[in-house]
Order: structure tokens, then sequence, then C-alpha cells
């Protein structure tokens, strides 16, 4: 694995974690956006959304199911946003597959 979130998921690089199991990973942002702002990730190595293979599909929707979860923990379930960025024009930085659970105050809308 190549990216800084492979190297977390392998151990090599500290995260503050808040969700594992075999196949998925969510951690604390290091430069968070809002009071909450978790990032949840496949630990299989997937680019972006365009990358998803037919077999990747059940990720995607064990991925919601976490977030609903961490949402609930968290105590905001009643208003968060669930963002991934795909491809450089719109904003990918890292190039493995991850969702932005962003809440804890009013975010209000977006551009």
């Amino acid at each position: 694995m190549s990216t800084v979130f492979g190297l977390i998921i392998q151990g090599k690089l500290p995260a503050e974690k808040v969700f594992e199991n075999e196949r998925i990973l969510a951690i604390k942002d290091i430069h968070p956006v809002a009071p909450i702002h978790i990032l949840i990730m496949p630990k299989k190595e997937i680019p972006n959304i365009q990358s998803l293979e037919k077999e990747d599909w059940p990720l995607i929707g064990e991925i919601l199911e976490v977030a609903q979860k961490i949402a609930e923990e968290m105590g905001i379930a009643d208003g968060y946003r669930l963002i991934t960025n795909n491809g450089h024009d719109a904003g990918q930085t890292i190039f493995h597959l991850h969702f932005h659970l962003i809440g804890g105050k009013v975010l209000g809308p977006m551009a």
C-alpha cells in the first residue's frame, strides 16, 4: 500500500482509531473542519469511487453502516455530511478511497 492511509492500515503510521474491523478502518482527521471529522476507508486499496469493481460494492454498504454507527455514538445522527472526492478535479489528494464523516456543528449549505 503506497498512500498515507495504506501506511496507517499497516500500522506503520499512528492514527486515532474510532472503528476497525477486518475490512474497514475509521480514524479521526488530523486537520478537522468541524468538531467531528472522521475518515472512513476500506482496508482494501481502492483509489477512488470510479475504481470500484462489482465485488467491492458490499464494502460501500458496510462503510455506510459504519458511518451510521459512528454518527449515533458521537451524537450527530440528526445532522452530518458523508463526503468523498473522486479525482484531482474534485479535490482528492489521497488516492485511497475514503469518506469524510463531518458534523458536530451547523454545517450550512454547500457551494
